[in-house]
């Protein structure tokens, strides 16, 4: 039975917890005395915690985010109730910037920040007898050019991890840019994992069979030396299978990237690219730093001349962003058919810095998570709520592949615009957003084709349908 019993809830099994696997990787000693325990969204409290107390731990780490915040604290209430002498631990974004939640209070402790090195010190304490602080200041890992202070975590992924698991790398910590939404704004400044430790790494994940890498860095290609000596190495070592997933800032290619990215074959690279807006003025309200022009160049170059799979994302709802400036955003960037166009609405994460325009700009979020954003001065509570309808309705049809049809549906002078339309109308004859199942959702584009866009019946139904049995029969 392990001392130390780490545990979470994953968005989706397929997502194994990184964070986990790093605290397991750095507990020293104790490492032989600590196992991971992970569920996700579908797992009852109630049986989360009969597992956790079957393994009979002294100390349980839970990892807190956005998602799993209420199955948390349903856990841990229940969990303190049962056993008030096992020690619970708190540690991840959520209780780790802004008003901590209500849970915070019932923990034993809670680690703030990165807690690679924090976790063990607060565990090697008390299973030494010693009293432990209620709430542990984050212990920032030093990363050298030739040296690491903390242990990598890829020898802890299992066999079952790397066969039927999204893997998660990490090249580099910290984001140097301070774009309001996002919580690295928090934490300024880069480091690198270097590469004398870093790719052996990933020549033992390549030894056991692992094919996708799922890098976590905000800038991989920030730097270009580190960025294009870690395609090298994937590039000398290419194989049937091999895909490489980067989040890319959009307006910076650097030298060594434009000349290793065209040498990969086609969907060998999956990369995203964080537009989320292009209009300028909101853009600098928020703190991001972005030629536009720039990254539409950038674009043009990734689609042209790379075969990367393209991944665009686009952030619905910022501060004075209205239902024309969207659309600009949604037009531009859709007219690079790019292989995904991610359309996310605004969320005030806790602690991040997009609340100091509350006032400014009458924003106005929801107060339970995932904390999006209700209404702005720019935007009322009706266009956020069909925006956040088109966000859903753009995510079943572009996600399944219903790639001919949606290039029909939304030819015109804007894509946006008739986007909006369909996700009107679909609402309007279903009442709802979820449990669509894609059979019913096939034939409502028929129907909407015929009705609309004067298609004959036979012709809308030959053209759904031919993306229907591409994209598969199971329901939505």
């Amino acid at each position: 039975m392990p001392d130390i019993l780490l545990t979470t809830f994953n968005a989706k099994y397929a997502h194994a917890s990184f964070g986990l696997r790093y605290l397991r990787a750095n507990l020293g000693e104790l490492k032989a005395r600590a196992a991971l325990l992970e569920f996700d969204l579908q797992t009852r409290p109630v049986d989360a915690v009969e597992q956790i107390l079957a393994a009979a731990p002294r100390i349980v780490g839970v990892g807190v985010y956005l998602w799993n915040l209420q199955l948390v604290t349903e856990t841990v209430t229940l969990l303190k109730q049962l056993r008030p002498d096992v020690k619970v631990v708190l540690g991840g974004p959520e209780v780790s910037f802004g008003d901590p939640p209500a849970v915070a209070t019932l923990a034993d402790a809670v680690v703030v920040g990165e807690g690679d090195i924090a976790f063990r010190e607060l565990c090697a304490a008390w299973l030494q007898g010693q009293p432990m602080p209620a709430r542990g200041a984050s212990k920032v890992p030093q990363f050298g050019e030739n040296s690491l202070d903390i242990s990598l975590p890829y020898d802890e992924y299992s066999d079952t991890d790397l066969t039927q698991r999204t893997i998660y790398v990490e090249a580099s910590r910290g984001c140097p840019f301070g774009c309001e939404f996002c919580l690295s704004a928090l934490l300024r400044g880069v480091r690198r994992v270097p590469l004398g430790t870093l790719l052996p790494a990933f020549e033992r994940l390549l030894g056991r069979g692992l094919t996708r890498f799922k890098f976590v860095d905000r800038t991989f290609n920030l730097e270009g030396p580190h960025a294009g000596a870690i395609l090298e190495f994937f590039l000398a070592r290419l194989r049937p299978g091999l895909q490489l997933h980067f989040e890319m800032v959009p307006d910076h290619m650097p030298a060594e990237l434009e000349r290793l990215l065209p040498r990969f074959p086609a969907g060998a690279l999956h990369l995203e690219v964080g537009i989320q807006s292009l209009n300028e003025e909101v853009l600098m309200r928020i703190g991001r730093r972005q030629d536009s022009a720039r990254t539409l160049r950038q674009l043009r170059f990734l689609r042209e001349q790379t075969g990367a799979e393209l991944h665009l994302d686009l952030i619905l709802g910022l501060p004075g962003e209205t239902l024309e400036s969207m659309a600009h955003s949604f037009d531009t960037l859709w007219g690079f058919r790019p292989h995904e166009l991610q359309v996310g609405i605004l969320k005030r994460l806790r602690g991040a810095l997009i609340a100091r325009h509350d006032e400014a700009w009458a924003m106005q979020y929801n107060p339970w998570p995932p904390y999006d954003v209700l209404a702005t001065s720019t935007l009322s509570f009706t266009d956020v709520q069909r925006l956040k309808r088109l966000a859903r309705f753009w995510d079943l049809l572009s996600r399944r592949g219903f790639e001919r049809t949606l290039s029909v549906l939304l030819a015109g002078s804007s894509a946006f615009g008739a986007l909006l339309a369909f996700s009107d109308w679909l609402y309007a004859q279903t009442g709802q957003t979820h449990a669509i199942a894609l059979i019913r959702l096939a034939n409502h584009l028929v129907r909407y084709l015929v009705e609309t866009h004067g298609m004959a019946a036979d012709a809308a139904r030959a053209l759904v349908m031919s993306d229907y049995d591409k994209a598969g029969r199971d329901p939505l």
